[in-house]
This record gives C-alpha cells, structure tokens and sequence, in this order.
C-alpha cells in the first residue's frame, strides 16, 4: 500500500504538476475536507492534516530511525529508513545508533513500559506504549564507552539474527525499482544522474521473494510470529543484550521485576531532584 504525500508546505499549484496523484486525490478527498470544521483542513486540503513537519526533520537526516508498534502484544523495537514515515500506529524516534536500540529492546525498559503503559480492552491485543510515560520518564544508564559498546554489540547481534529469520538469503532477491526523483526530495540519497534541474533516477534497492513460494513462506515470517514462538536463539540473543543493559546500570541481571521498577523510580526522582535544583 502507498500514499500520497505532497510534504507539508507544498502550494496547490505545485502539487498539481503531479498530475495523476494530484487529481486523484482531489477525486477521493476534496469533498470530504470541505465538509470538516476546520478551515485548515478545507483550503489545505491535498497536505496531510497532521503532517509533524518536527518528526520529518528529525527523521530526514538520518540513515535509519527507531519505532515501535502504539499498541502490540510484544514490545519490539525495529529499524525504518527514509523515505518510509512512520504513521499513527507507530511511535518514531530519531536515534540510529545500536547503543539506544539497545537499551529500549532491554528487560529494563520493557519492564518499564508495561507498568507505565496501559492496558487496551482486548488482553490478547497487547499493551499501548505511550511516549509521555513509557518513554520520557525513561531513565537510562550512564554507561562507560566499553560498556556502550557492549550494549551496541549485542543489539546489532540481535537485529542481525533477527533480519536473517524474516528475510532468508534463499527465499529472497534484492530488486532495483527506478523512477524519476528530485534530488532533494525524499528518495535524495538514492537520486542518480541528476539533470540540471534537479530531477534524476531514482534507484531504490528493496527485498523481495525469489518466488511464488518463497513468498508464502514469508508471510509467515513476522516479528509477532518470532516472538510467539521465541526459538532459543532469540531468547539467548535477548539474555546477551540484557545482561550489557544491565551491566551499564550497575545492577544484578537476578533482579525481579518489582525490583527493576523500585530502582529505576529511585533514578527517576534522583535526576529529577538534580534538575530542579
């Protein structure tokens, strides 16, 4: 499924060049803004009515950026990259590196989200991470370089052995899509030939099965399948990444959770008191 998405400042007239996009969406949406209550929603009504022009920013510059499902059985954090954005259902922070990966897919912070997140109605469905209490009330460690590298470590281990299950080398093929981009538009890093003014071919590598039957088998292969059946080598990769998190906080990796949660209350309130006074 794909969107259309014209940015966040772009004027009517310039949308328009688009033309296909651009009149279709006039088709499916023009009638149905001018019927909303708000005045932005009626006389802007080709833009996205929350863009989050900040997140865009924040996310544009990097190579790969943090999410986590809103609501999910499992509390799994993944990689995305541009030109991919993040939609309501995802909650996207804009780190890239392995280290605070790490520290989020730990024991600690999961513990922490599930007493700070909340309960959706349906138990099976999982539980919401809610950025305001889940994540920025988050005391993380304050760790040596050797123990940073040590958590970045492992959770490159992690996500590596994770990519290789969803997307086995011998199920899959890499394939170019090529497309006119400008090059400073979304698709940017991957614009070659640029022509004089700005627009160029667009060449995005993406993964996808070598056949027929390589794709029904990864169908199957979801984050939410791994994590049902949790084989024991994530299991173990999980323990390695949880004992480096631990280990940069000083504590023992025997600590229950009740403990985990006392502890990191008692962070909690001692860096707030440090920043208030």
């Amino acid at each position: 499924m794909w969107i259309i998405d014209f940015g966040v400042e772009t004027a009517a007239a310039d949308a328009a060049l688009y033309e296909a996009p651009f009149e279709y969406t006039r088709a499916q949406l023009y009638s149905v803004r001018q019927e909303n209550k708000r005045e932005s929603y009626k006389t802007r009504w080709w833009i996205h009515v929350e863009a989050r022009p900040a997140m865009r920013d924040a996310l544009r510059i990097l190579d790969r950026f943090i999410v986590t499902p809103t609501v999910a059985k499992h509390r799994v954090f993944a990689w995305m990259a541009s030109p991919t954005l993040p939609d309501h259902q995802l909650i996207a922070i804009a780190r890239s590196d392995d280290y605070f990966f790490g520290v989020l897919h730990s024991r600690i912070h999961e513990t922490w989200t599930r007493a700070q997140g909340t309960q959706v109605r349906e138990r099976e469905s999982g539980f919401r991470y809610t950025p305001t209490t889940c994540f920025e009330t988050f005391p993380f460690p304050t760790p040596s370089a050797t123990q940073a590298a040590a958590i970045a470590a492992a959770a490159k281990e992690l996500d590596t052995l994770r990519s290789n299950w969803l997307n086995p080398p011998e199920w899959t093929r890499e394939e170019i899509l090529e497309f006119p981009g400008s090059a400073d538009g979304p698709w940017q890093r991957y614009v070659h030939d640029v022509n004089e003014r700005g627009i160029g071919t667009v060449r995005y590598p993406r993964v996808v099965p070598k056949d027929d039957a390589s794709a029904k088998l990864l169908a199957k292969r979801t984050l939410t399948n791994l994590y049902n059946e949790r084989p024991t080598w994530l299991d173990l990769a999980h323990r390695r990444l949880d004992e480096a998190v631990f280990a940069a906080y000083g504590w023992p990796t025997a600590l229950s959770n009740e403990e985990i949660l006392e502890r990191l209350l008692e962070l909690n309130l001692a860096r707030a008191a440090s920043a208030q006074a």
